[in-house]
């Protein structure tokens, strides 16, 4: 069944209003008429199921069936700090991150990211990210959207970004000259309702002056398997192993 993220201002007593790109989608790539059943998520992260009541030139009305229960979001809240990469490794990496349940993706600006966002580039790739991050949420019927942030530089990070209850960097040396527990011992620590951030670096990796900025912030350094990931892998890798320990053995 068809899924529709709806902002607020658009939700009533008893039903719904969709326009704008959902609009389009809905009347000319779906072609849905009046009798048509989707599924509606209201930012607050409640799913309803909803009846196409009325299609005019600018809208679809919905009436509201039900309040769904089913939960399928993973029950911890994950940001997600990825360095900015090369080409279309974002876009690839928030699709996937979003499909695996993550919360939030804060573009990392490091001291070894190749790429550089000025304020018109953030903007366009922002919109693009949020874009992504929406269709993907639809597709594997999340009942939340994930927020991307505008970039942060590392130092903007460490001082605004405090109240994370568990805190972790995937930094490549772990596998060779730091002696780590095994990522199960980190993950196993994590309860319901919790919230985790993880650090991932750009192509060239975190400088040792950034990882160490980060160990004084309470970042534990995390091991990702014996080999070095690419920076798109390693977020898939934690993420897929947060929600095996989380929703799959608990």
């Amino acid at each position: 069944m068809q899924r529709y993220f709806v902002d607020q201002e658009n939700w009533y007593e008893n039903a719904i209003q969709i326009i704008g790109d959902d609009y389009h989608h809905i009347v000319n790539v779906m072609r849905m008429t009046k009798g048509t059943k989707i599924i509606c998520n209201h930012p607050s992260g409640v799913g309803y199921l909803a009846e196409i009541e009325t299609i005019t030139d600018q809208e679809v009305r919905l009436q509201i069936i039900k309040k769904l229960s089913h939960q399928v979001e993973i029950p911890v809240n994950v940001t997600l700090i990825q360095g900015l990469a090369k080409g279309d490794k974002l876009d690839w990496i928030v699709q996937k991150a979003t499909e695996l349940g993550v919360n939030r993706v804060i573009p990392l600006n490091s001291q070894r990211s190749i790429v550089k966002w000025d304020e018109k580039r953030q903007k366009k790739k922002i919109e693009r990210l949020e874009k992504i991050a929406k269709e993907a949420a639809e597709q594997s019927h999340r009942t939340i959207q994930p927020t991307i942030d505008n970039t942060h530089s590392l130092k903007k990070l460490v001082e605004n970004e405090k109240d994370f209850d568990h805190k972790f960097v995937a930094y490549e040396e772990t596998t060779r000259e730091i002696s780590v527990k095994d990522l199960n011992h980190y993950l196993e620590r994590i309860e319901p309702g919790e919230s985790v951030a993880i650090v991932i670096g750009p192509e060239g990796g975190l400088t040792k002056e950034e990882v160490e900025l980060l160990y004084d912030k309470g970042y534990e350094p995390i091991r990702l398997g014996p080999r070095i990931l690419r920076t798109e892998t390693a977020p898939i890798y934690f993420l897929s192993a947060l929600s095996y320990i989380l929703e799959e053995t608990k």
